[in-house]
């Protein structure tokens, strides 16, 4: 696009919310167009950089002009997002969790007629561990896999979302589901391992911002793939690489390892 791309922010007063304005507001790349809040939001109606900045916290209206959404809200303030994505044709980013089978199936359903990306995890570092990790399960197929993940005190669901999507590429490096897979807990005396299997643990505390780690174990040797965020902000600013990535891109389902292979 010649011109800047018009950018809408769904959720924009949650932490990534915030995160996302502070960057995009010095990002030549986008004109941002609309903060969006829930109409219970005590900054509805402010000036969303709090100054006398004419953009201000809104909810949704009778909306045009927009090429893509970027949403970090919740499911209720995704469907919201997706109503005005499917009336104009934006795109859709979004990494919004804790989805029901109906809005899995609406978002499979609207990335029929618009580009949809979603990811659990913006950060670009962690999209190359991604990679690298279905690419070392297909490698290397009879070891064993383990993913060790720790975040803050307050994270509430365990394993984290990042977690989760890692053991699935794990899983799909070995043509095979999670679900088929997966164990999450060990503890008193659960008998040897079962062979194929993919174990997470989780570790909680302080002001952990993100660590994954997965270990692809042999005989004699291992393999050890992780990451560490330091910076709430990467997540930000993948969040933006990925909509400056997507806007203009045909319908269909995308994710940001999309992003960094092109």
């Amino acid at each position: 696009m010649t011109r800047p791309i018009r950018l809408a922010i769904s959720g924009a007063s949650g932490r990534m919310g915030l995160a996302l304005l502070n960057l995009v507001r010095d990002d030549a790349r986008f004109e941002l167009v609309r903060a969006v809040v829930s109409p219970q939001s005590a900054r509805l109606g402010k000036a969303a950089y709090g100054d006398v900045s004419a953009l201000r916290f809104s909810t949704w209206d009778a909306t045009t002009g927009i090429d893509v959404v970027i949403d970090f809200s919740g499911p209720e303030g995704l469907g919201a997002a997706l109503d005005v994505c499917e009336a104009t044709g934006a795109a859709l980013v979004t990494g919004t969790t804790g989805l029901d089978a109906a809005m899995e199936q609406r978002l499979a359903h609207a990335a029929e007629r618009i580009a949809v990306l979603r990811a659990a995890n913006f950060s670009l570092g962690v999209a190359v561990l991604t990679r690298l990790l279905r690419e070392a399960a297909a490698a290397l197929p009879d070891w064993d896999i383990d993913i060790v993940e720790a975040h803050h005190g307050r994270k509430e669901d365990a394993p984290s979302g990042t977690a989760l999507a890692l053991g699935h590429a794990a899983a799909a490096g070995r043509g095979a589901k999670l679900d088929d897979l997966a164990v999450y807990a060990r503890e008193g005396r659960p008998g040897a391992r079962q062979a194929g299997t993919i174990g997470f643990a989780v570790v909680r505390g302080g002001d952990i911002v993100g660590e994954h780690q997965a270990l692809v174990m042999g005989q004699g040797e291992r393999v050890e793939l992780g990451h560490r965020a330091t910076d709430r902000s990467i997540f930000a600013r993948g969040a933006l690489q990925s909509a400056a990535w997507i806007a203009g891109r045909a319908p269909g389902t995308w994710t940001i390892e999309d992003v960094i292979a092109a």
